[in-house]
């Protein structure tokens, strides 16, 4: 009976214990081999979609604004020179048409007078929108220079009101040179994009008038963070002729020492 009760009252061994928990700690290291490779791959995989998808956005934004610059006005710096920031500046434009250069069938129509300053002209077609503060550009032909450059000024005018057919400049303007087209373009504002490894940002800068020197950054509180984690990134302008061109984009970001770099090539419209 003593020796019944002892046995009844005893408990759990040190051995028993010592066994437990070997037993307890080889299951968790399995369980630990077996999970932890794909919760990595999980963590991993999500973050690539992260970088990707901020990469891919910047860049698409880029696309769609150099779709609608002005022909000839994109340009594009290093400053500090060898410092990695770039500045990519253009003209956006909000439409455009053609002006009238000869007289109608019956002799009458307000054509747009090249050998002296001029005020109005008739615009053959669609009329292009005036939402105010546009100018008029003709026959831009470079991004620097004196002569047909619309950044210079020597071929934009003050967009001031359009009304029956006809656009009305806020003061008579002598265009220096025709275009071939007859085309004309309506520009908004002058855009850049900063791309600064050392802060890890890339930047949209809008509406800051146009200026003649391409400012490195443009004065304006009208600015916006595209992107975040920009550890290097690429803009080359090449112009094919007087009527294509091409600007080649690369962005890189990272992320925990994950690099992520994608390349976009956006067709430009140089035919002024």
């Amino acid at each position: 009976m003593h020796c019944r009760k002892r046995l009844e009252q005893c408990g759990v061994t040190l051995i028993e214990l010592i066994i437990v928990i070997t037993i307890t700690g080889i299951i968790a290291v399995a369980v630990a081999v077996f999970i932890s490779r794909p919760v990595e791959g999980y963590i991993d995989a999500a973050r690539r979609a992260e970088l990707t998808d901020i990469a891919d956005t910047a860049l698409r934004r880029m696309t769609r604004d150099l779709r609608t610059a002005l022909p000839n006005s994109i340009r594009i710096t290093e400053s500090p020179p060898a410092s990695g920031v770039l500045y990519l500046e253009f003209l956006q434009t909000s439409g455009g048409g053609r002006y009238r250069s000869e007289p109608d069938s019956g002799g009458g129509g307000d054509i747009l007078d090249f050998a002296a300053p001029d005020a109005t002209f008739d615009v053959i077609g669609a009329m292009p929108a005036f939402a105010g503060g546009e100018s008029i550009v003709i026959y831009n032909l470079g991004a620097s220079g004196a002569v047909a450059n619309a950044y210079a000024g020597d071929n934009r005018a003050a967009y001031a009101a359009n009304a029956g057919g006809a656009i009305t400049l806020a003061a008579a303007k002598q265009f220096p040179f025709p275009s071939p087209g007859r085309r004309f373009q309506v520009v908004q504002y002058a855009v850049t994009y900063l791309c600064n490894p050392a802060t890890g940002e890339l930047r949209r800068y809008w509406n800051y008038g146009i200026p003649a020197a391409q400012p490195t950054p443009p004065a304006t509180p009208n600015n916006a963070l595209l992107a975040t984690n920009v550890t290097a990134c690429g803009f080359v302008y090449a112009a094919a002729g007087t009527r294509t061109g091409a600007v080649a984009l690369s962005l890189r970001v990272e992320r925990d020492g994950e690099p992520i770099q994608l390349f976009q090539q956006v067709h430009v419209n140089n035919a002024p």
